[in-house]
């Protein structure tokens, strides 16, 4: 058992390879089942883009022993509720269910980990919703297809670069040949990190893990995928016209290095006091002092390999864009060389570390499902559930100089930076 200072928890690992994190909280009777695997828009090549967010609707189509649409049926039948994401990083399934209907929860997981109906009927039927929800999502929105070709911009690297929904050409294109394999490649136990959390007898809660998911076979483990990005010697700057945008934006972005670097957190804390809320300078500066602005937003992206730190400005058409990068830059500038006061910085971690715990979603650490997906993420991305207890501390040892030198080494330089002027109207 660890004693730690947020998340107690105990791990084991089958035969196969499926590693189980548990922690129990009996502070409520319920119980959170989560299942991450190792696959998201990270491991597409080029021509496959979408198929980790395609299974993501793929898995609740039904599989052996549970017919199609029965998956919710089940759960919320029994007053549990569930989804799941897919993000560059990871697929993540889960339910939230009443204590007594632990074993329900894990049943279904592991009967479409073992027997997903991935058959030609499905694939053809969520083909077609995510093929409307990216219509919905990113082709009818103002700034959404822009956005989606600022991250090729500012990326290099392919793995990095599309986004996770991907192309109409690649769904078109996607055969039940392609599918079957994906799945057999990404959907094993071995590429799978399984956490429960709440009110649960471990006794026994472990031999129904070994009975349910022990008898999976484990697959050939897939290739790690190379998200490196290679080091820029000058501005990637494009214009990009929005038919459906009805005011100016600007879009800026720096490479920044992985979630679990120390000046990733000192970024975090930089994107805070920069764009966290309406105390924040940026917004101050552009909003209000200047009234250059409608709406400023950005931050450190904490990836696996390395991110982003995006600035997003919509900005009033009366205003040329070069004024509001100018004024960007300046406040950027100013926190490379002043740093943050004692009391912003007290302020932003408190800020963080209160959001983190109590922000009002099933993300945070108040909820089991907050704290499983904490555990996953933690025992997937950083190979270490106990990596989820040092996330508090590493915001802690922050001080304002770690954040002077994360500015001034990734946010003033213009080389690793990209740009994007997006104008409101079609192309003259």
């Amino acid at each position: 058992m660890k004693n730690a200072s947020y998340l107690t928890y105990k791990q084991f690992e089958l035969d196969n390879g499926l590693r189980v994190v548990m922690s129990r909280d009996t502070s409520a009777p319920v119980v959170a089942v989560l299942l991450m695997y190792d696959v998201g828009s990270r491991n597409e090549p080029v021509g496959k883009t979408g198929f980790a967010h395609l299974f993501e609707h793929l898995m609740f189509q039904g599989s052996e022993n549970v017919p199609r649409e029965m998956h919710f049926k089940h759960v919320e039948s029994n007053g549990g509720v569930l989804n799941g994401f897919t993000s560059q990083d990871c697929t993540c399934y889960f339910e939230l269910l009443p204590s007594s209907k632990l074993s329900l929860g894990l049943w279904l997981e592991a009967d479409r980990m073992r027997a997903l109906n991935v058959n030609q009927f499905n694939l053809d039927n969520q083909r077609d919703v995510v093929k409307e929800e990216r219509r919905m999502g990113y082709d009818n929105q103002p700034y959404a297809l822009a956005r989606e070709r600022f991250r090729e911009l500012a990326y290099d690297n392919f793995a990095n670069q599309h986004s996770v929904i991907g192309s109409m050409e690649d769904l078109d294109g996607a055969n039940l040949e392609d599918v079957q394999r994906f799945f057999q490649t990404y959907y094993a136990p071995n590429n799978a990190v399984l956490v429960i959390v709440g009110d649960f007898d471990e006794r026994r809660a472990k031999p129904m893990i070994r009975e349910l998911f022990g008898v999976i076979p484990a697959q050939t483990p897939p290739s790690a995928p190379d998200v490196s990005e290679p080091d820029r010697q000058k501005e990637h700057r494009e214009v990009y016209h929005d038919p459906l945008a009805s005011v100016p934006a600007l879009m800026i972005a720096w490479k920044i290095p992985d979630r679990r670097s120390p000046t990733n957190t000192a970024l975090q804390i930089a994107g805070d006091a920069l764009f966290g809320g309406r105390a924040s300078r940026m917004y101050q500066r552009l909003v209000k002092q200047e009234a250059v602005a409608v709406n400023v937003s950005g931050g450190a992206e904490a990836r696996r390999g390395p991110g982003l730190f995006q600035v997003s400005v919509l900005h009033n058409p009366d205003v040329e864009p070069e004024r509001v990068e100018q004024l960007i830059y300046e406040e950027m500038e100013r926190l490379a060389e002043k740093g943050l006061t004692r009391a912003e910085l007290e302020r932003i971690r408190t800020q963080l570390i209160a959001q983190r715990w109590a922000g009002g979603s099933y993300s945070s650490l108040e909820s089991p499902l907050g704290r499983a997906l904490s555990l996953a993420q933690a025992a997937m991305f950083d190979g270490d559930p106990e990596e989820a207890n040092r996330e508090i501390d590493h915001l802690m040892k922050v001080r304002s100089a770690d954040v002077k030198r994360a500015v001034q080494n990734h946010l003033v330089s213009n080389k690793n930076r990209t740009v994007m002027v997006v104008r409101a109207g079609a192309a003259q």
